[in-house]
């Protein structure tokens, strides 16, 4: 078989960064930390947004949701998709000659926007199976004597449709698979989440649910040795979005979208702590770029980072990023954009007279249960209710504040960083036509055609109802 750039992709679900190469050592990952110090570690990455679906929209298309059109979960009655002309990652590199496939979670669609080659799609939890799937996979390429992407989605490690728990039935018998036993005493608790008994013990069933997911990338990574494809693979591993708890999980604080991005790659150099700030936008670009090829020029904000692997300074121009968040279930409208530097983080909340949704699963958890029951309830260091009603903007001092807990918004010290944060991501959402890009209550682009038929809008984000006039 000819030497060939292939992309293994391995998705985590609602992992975080829950990794002992991110100094969680009580759980034990030592494959995924293994695969850690045989490449770069990216301290700095980011999701666009906290929703499973859309999150991967992101990885595959490139594009923010608000570009994509993936706005919040695919499956069940929710049923976003991404637009019909999106070119995504199973379409661009099917169409350079690349054999594409998919093992386990898909959750986007349609069907024809995603074109994988090989489709398995499956919500088993069976990691020993899934790692048997990717070798099939990787045989086959090998005959056909084509480079590969393939993209395995994990179920792992997101909660199951009980209260509390995460997969971690009996039912899994591979004996290549050795569970873990993890007790609510041996749990860390997170800063985001509060020392309630009820969040020691989902996280203990967390932790087993990962230390599976480990067993599974450490099976993969073997069969690609097999194989005798691990020299000419380039192997990433991510998640989708933080944990699968209150004050993470669809919430655009770092919790929640602060995320593993562990790269391997043929002649890359090992060990290396990127600090460079990168984009879930600009995983496409990179990886068209592995594979010998230019991005679409002008269609894509990303950019590759391959340049950039090996290098463990910050350098200039590698400082912002931007996030899109409108949906995650049907009902959980709560549209927000926002901005983030190594120093300032900046929430633009366009319906902030709503409430804070609930996601289904966070609603139902052991953990939101034992929270609201506390006295006083707590997420970590924000009190409950500035979890759920929050203002029109947030600006944070990540440096003093890493919680984003003391919002500087209304600070008058703070007047102009926030003047400057917010215009920069106001012209971001000029230049990525966001729907959501408002003033006076409206959609600055469905209005443009009256803009330029000389309607004035006030420059306020809302509707003053007392003083309504223009």
């Amino acid at each position: 078989m000819a030497k060939n750039n292939n992309i293994l992709l391995l998705v985590a679900d609602d992992l975080g960064k829950y990794l002992g190469c991110y100094g969680e050592h009580t759980i034990h990952t030592p494959h995924i930390d293994k695969l850690a110090s045989q490449g770069a570690v990216f301290d700095m990455a980011f999701t666009s947004t906290a929703s499973c679906s859309a999150s991967r929209s992101v990885i595959y298309s490139g594009l923010h949701t608000h570009e994509n059109g993936q706005y919040g979960l695919n499956n069940n009655r929710h049923h976003f998709t991404t637009f019909d002309h999106i070119e995504t990652a199973p379409k661009v590199l099917g169409n350079l000659g690349y054999l594409t496939g998919i093992i386990g979670k898909v959750h986007v669609g349609p069907e024809s926007v995603y074109p994988w080659e090989v489709r398995e799609e499956s919500g088993s939890r069976d990691v020993a199976w899934v790692a048997d799937r990717a070798e099939a996979f990787f045989s086959r390429a090998k005959e056909a004597d084509k480079p590969f992407f393939l993209t395995v989605g994990y179920i792992d490690p997101h909660r199951d449709l009980t209260r509390s728990g995460f997969g971690n039935t009996d039912e899994l018998t591979d004996p290549r698979i050795h569970p873990a036993s993890y007790t609510p005493a041996d749990v860390s608790i997170p800063v985001f989440l509060s020392d309630v008994p009820e969040v020691r013990e989902e996280l203990a069933e967390y932790y087993q649910s990962i230390h599976r997911l480990d067993q599974g990338v450490g099976l993969i990574l073997a069969a690609l040795e097999t194989e005798g494809l691990a020299d000419d693979t380039m192997v990433v591993f991510i998640s989708d979005n933080g944990p699968p708890f209150v004050n993470s999980k669809t919430t655009l604080y770092d919790a929640g979208i602060r995320l593993p991005l562990v790269i391997r790659r043929p002649g890359g150099t090992s060990g290396v702590r990127n600090q460079n700030m990168i984009s879930y936008i600009d995983i496409l670009p990179t990886f068209l770029d592995w594979a010998g090829h230019s991005d679409i020029k002008g269609k894509r904000q990303g950019r590759s980072f391959l340049p950039i692997m090996d290098e463990q300074d910050r350098l200039e121009g590698w400082d912002k990023v931007f996030g899109s968040h409108t949906f995650h279930e049907v009902t959980n409208y709560w549209p927000t954009r926002f901005m983030r530097t190594p120093q300032f983080k900046y929430h633009r909340n366009i319906a902030w007279k709503l409430d804070f949704p609930f996601a289904a699963d966070l609603y139902g958890s052991l953990t939101w249960e034992g929270i609201r029951n506390s006295n006083p309830p707590m997420m970590g260091l924000r009190s409950l209710r500035a979890y759920i009603q929050r203002p029109a903007e947030e600006l944070y001092d990540l440096e003093a504040d890493p919680q984003e807990v003391n919002n500087l918004a209304d600070d008058p010290k703070y007047a102009e960083q926030l003047k400057s944060i917010r215009t920069e991501l106001e012209a971001w959402q000029m230049k990525t036509d966001d729907l959501w890009f408002f003033r006076d209550g409206v959609s600055m682009h469905l209005i443009k055609h009256h803009i330029k038929a000389g309607l004035k809008v006030p420059d306020q984000f809302d509707i003053d109802i007392d003083s309504p006039g223009t």
